[in-house]
């Protein structure tokens, strides 16, 4: 037999390092030529490493969330033949980040639905399972259990199918395999695990249910003493690690005020009652977008980045606006570019595609970078006041709430309006509270009176 080691690849120029986010396989697992094995994260984009040999998997240098240098031996592969050992340490194209993986190919059979979180009985699903120790045999180490009993091995002590485990002891089990025996009601701690140190699989779930034991979980009000650790890794830590350094580096100051939107709202209304079939349905993004850039060219020192190294202030003529988007793998940040040369349909247009293009992880890197002032949303969750964390190195950030029906005074009754607020940020190094105030004021009166958003 001849092994094949696979070298941390070439990411990007300039890239050293990168982080890895995912194993998409376990040690004696058997792979096929360009079979994804992993995937890495650099600071843009979601790196997959496929296999250059068909083989199977002897060694993984590394584990979920460590950051692994360019050229450092990541796996190794036992290949039919002999011979030398072989290295590979080829280019890899970035993928999005957050794309989607399903034709990727897998090393068992087909599987419906086949994601971490199908409740179907399977094989355990190699992208769910941590990252195996680093020397591992592939032998295995326990058998498994019958249907009727049997005991759980590991650490060299021995427990009966279906007894409790001792109070505050946590089943082994992959997040897929706790998910189904959440949805199944099943205390994990009632069942015989056959994997290394107990470790609980999918087979084991179908030995425990063919058994007929459908022992559910407590629904009393017993105490809970599980403590779930959950590692930091890939976009959560890049999103960590960017809100630290916006909230350690820049003085917030945060500006609140209301906005009376119910002739926005009318308006906007009538233009998507009459809008073309090639035009989008508008919503208040696109006025916002507007009413913003308007404002920015009476003050432009809100369309700006602070080099805080530099010591130096760019005022950016361009107008590209930054949308936080919530999506499955984390938020993101896609970028509406000059916005000072789009009407509102075309703002509509590209606030739908980048919003798309988000979600399903398809967004390069080009969409995901080069904002000056960002637009953060949460929609009807938006509640009454926020206080939005600037976009670093950005000097403002505008918050949408949440719109409601509030009563209004009109001089001689209270009357129904449809009022919204914007909570936004501003960096107080470079921004003064008037001129905040000065700019939100300004939008205010754009949305308050929409037809000026159309006077050039």
């Amino acid at each position: 037999m001849a092994e094949h080691t696979i070298k941390m690849p070439d990411v990007g120029e300039g890239v050293a390092e990168a982080e890895l986010v995912e194993w998409h396989v376990k040690i004696g697992d058997p792979v096929r030529e360009d079979m994804v094995l992993a995937a890495v994260m650099t600071d843009k984009a979601t790196v997959e490493i496929p296999s250059p040999v068909e083989g199977e998997i002897s060694w993984l240098g590394a584990e979920i969330g460590d950051v692994v240098a360019v050229g450092a031996p990541l796996i190794r592969i036992k290949t039919a033949g002999e011979g030398l050992e072989e290295e590979s340490s080829k280019k890899v194209t970035p993928t999005p980040a957050g794309a989607s993986h399903g034709s990727r190919p897998s090393s068992g059979p087909p599987q419906g639905g086949g994601g971490p979180e199908t409740t179907s009985p399977k094989p355990e699903n190699p992208s769910t399972i941590d990252a195996a120790p680093r020397q591992q045999s592939k032998a295995k180490t326990s058998t498994p259990p019958s249907p009727l009993g049997g005991g759980i091995k590991g650490g060299g002590s021995s427990l009966s199918a279906g007894a409790p485990r001792p109070e505050g002891e946590k089943p082994l089990a992959s997040p897929a395999v706790r998910l189904r025996a959440k949805e199944a009601g099943i205390d994990l701690r009632q069942v015989a695990g056959s994997g290394p140190a107990g470790r609980i699989s999918h087979e084991d779930l179908d030995a425990f249910l063919s058994a007929g034991r459908t022992t559910t979980a407590s629904r009393g009000l017993g105490r809970n003493t599980e403590i779930t650790e959950v590692k930091i890794v890939g976009l959560r830590r890049k999103i960590a690690e960017k809100m630290a350094l916006a909230k350690r580096s820049i003085p917030h100051i945060t500006y609140v005020e209301e906005i009376d939107v119910t002739a926005l709202e009318e308006l906007r209304a009538a233009m998507n009652a009459g809008r073309k079939t090639d035009q989008p349905k508008l919503t208040i993004l696109p006025f916002l977008m507007r009413a913003m850039a308007k404002a920015i060219g009476e003050q432009p020192e809100i369309n700006a980045i602070f080099d805080d190294e530099a010591g130096i202030i760019r005022q950016h003529g361009g107008i590209h606006i930054g949308i936080a988007a919530q999506t499955p793998t984390g938020l993101v940040v896609p970028v509406a570019r000059h916005v000072e040369a789009r009407d509102i349909w075309d703002c509509g247009a590209e606030v739908g595609r980048l919003a798309e293009a988000a979600k399903s992880g398809t967004a390069g890197r080009d969409e995901l970078s080069g904002s000056t002032i960002t637009i953060t949303s949460l929609g009807a969750m938006g509640g009454i006041v926020t206080t939005p964390v600037i976009n670093h190195p950005e000097v403002a950030i505008v918050g949408v709430n949440k719109m409601m029906v509030r009563p209004a005074w009109d001089g001689s009754q209270f009357i129904p309006r449809k009022m919204m607020n914007l909570s936004s940020s501003f960096d107080h190094r470079v921004i003064d509270g008037w001129d905040a105030a000065r700019f939100i004021q300004r939008v205010k009166v754009l949305l308050e009176t929409p037809a000026l958003i159309f006077v050039e």
